[in-house]
């Protein structure tokens, strides 16, 4: 005789593991038991130190050089230099430097505005929507259709001197970065003026305002009309190259995922980013970001603990049969502007005419 039973809890329903999750968690659970994930101050600040030496060694050198064209050697190092401030900064807003919320806000904040001039309001809500959905379509500000398109669906679009363009951005990638440094410059002022809610927005927008303020003061008043111009044009240059030429090699040409795309957050880390091989030269030059994979599965891993987690990461990506990309700066380069090549075919030829697109496509 068999008996039947009502009431009382319902069974729990049986919850699949998800293998890519516990996979995560696992790779997770190694790097902080191999203590990747601790703060190395004396790391950050030794950069810190060395670079306002190098910083004040420059000025210095623009002080004593006075009015000759060797200036533009002194602008060139200034590009390079607040680029790696820019770096520092990138570093300390993903909370890489110090242990506190807070303190790494802070560095990273003053750091932005007052070395750099950019704002660290716009840089943290761009790139935390960078890191969230890396080149997803709609998603990934990074991947957003500008001056360079990075999908085909965007190349489509373009009609007339902006298809002509699309067509060759590739070629053109490497003259368009030197304007990257004034873009930046001005979505922060365009950041901060839209965006009132911005925390310490008026601290943003005055250490910005005075910062570009001096650094025109100083050029324009010790040095004559065309060298002061000079002097800027190549200073903006140099940081807007630099800073371009440091992140396009991280995602660009790796797969872009449409906006409704549903993947799982480990391969969708690995499979859009790139690292870049190479030493310690390398790392110093591209702040950390050489290792594109590590810093997007641990956000807030110091700089000098990413070659460590790259062995654990690279041999989990081998057992599990995920694609690990690795390959040279210069073979990241040639891989992008053959990829932004190949996107911008899709846009429209200004020269064909439109009625015979139309019978072609019939």
């Amino acid at each position: 005789m068999s008996t039947q039973t009502t009431g009382g809890p319902a069974p729990a329903p049986q919850v699949r593991p998800n293998r890519m999750v516990n996979g995560y968690v696992t790779l997770l659970k190694t790097v902080r038991e191999a203590g990747l994930l601790r703060r190395r101050r004396r790391f950050y600040l030794t950069l810190f130190i060395v670079l306002l030496l190098l910083l004040a060694a420059a000025w210095t050198g623009f002080a004593v050089i006075g009015q000759s064209w060797f200036q533009l050697v002194i602008a060139a190092v200034l590009g390079v230099l607040f680029t790696q401030f820019g770096l520092l900064a990138h570093e300390a807003a993903h909370h890489q430097v110090f242990a506190s919320r807070g303190a790494n806000d802070w560095f990273g904040r003053l750091l932005g505005i007052t070395l750099v001039g950019i704002s660290f309001g716009y840089w943290n809500d761009k790139h935390s929507r960078h890191h969230t959905n890396p080149n997803t379509i709609g998603r990934d500000p990074d991947i957003k259709p500008g001056t360079i398109v990075f999908y085909p669906e965007a190349a489509a679009e373009r009609h007339g001197l902006m298809a002509a363009v699309a067509r060759r951005q590739g070629y053109l990638l490497f003259v368009i970065l030197p304007f990257l440094g004034v873009a930046l410059h001005v979505d922060s002022f365009k950041f901060l003026l839209r965006h009132a809610r911005t925390e310490h927005r008026w601290l943003e927008l005055g250490s910005i305002t005075a910062r570009l303020c001096l650094l025109l003061g100083i050029a324009f008043l010790y040095l004559p009309l065309g060298m002061a111009c000079a002097f800027v044009a190549v200073q903006l240059g140099v940081f807007g190259f630099y800073m371009g030429a440091s992140f396009a090699p991280n995602h660009k040409g790796m797969p872009i995922l449409p906006a409704n795309s549903r993947v799982d957050f480990l391969n969708r880390q690995v499979l859009t980013s790139r690292n870049i091989a190479g030493g310690s030269f390398i790392r110093t030059l591209l702040g950390g970001l050489n290792h594109q994979v590590e810093h997007h599965l641990f956000p807030d891993m110091p700089r000098p603990q990413l070659p460590a987690a790259a062995v654990i990461v690279r041999e989990y990506c081998r057992e599990n049969n995920i694609a690990y990309t690795e390959t040279s700066l210069l073979g990241s380069y040639l891989i992008v502007v053959r990829y932004l090549n190949r996107v911008g075919l899709s846009a429209v030829d200004p020269f064909e005419c439109p009625l015979a697109g139309q019978l072609r496509r019939r």
